[in-house]
């Protein structure tokens, strides 16, 4: 898969997020936690929907459905009631255009 633009780098604040999608309709999450870009797939494991109207604290992705909250760096389920890790991808920023490998 190529690289997909996802953003300027200064459009993506600390604790927010950008949804973007990949060439087969997958959706993928691209954040900025802690200061660090990261992305993960937009799905929760527990209830198989995306993360929309969620927020991210203390550099764990939460669900807004459910509260499951999930680790940006790792893609790991952190909390109940999601057990499954979540996808994470690649991130980069070239001529200060964030970018991501999904």
């Amino acid at each position: 898969m190529p690289w997909i633009q996802v953003c300027r780098e200064d459009e993506l604040v600390n604790d927010q997020f950008k949804i973007v999608e990949n060439e087969d309709g997958d959706e993928i999450l691209v954040a900025r936690a802690e200061g660090e870009l990261r992305a993960v797939v937009n799905e929760c494991s527990h209830d198989r929907r995306g993360f929309e109207g969620g927020c991210i604290e203390a550099g764990l992705l939460v669900c807004p459905r459910h509260g499951a909250r999930f680790c940006l760096r790792t893609g790991k389920a952190l909390t109940p009631p999601a057990y499954v890790d979540i996808e994470t991808f690649p991130v980069k920023v070239e001529g200060g255009t964030v970018w991501v490998d999904a």
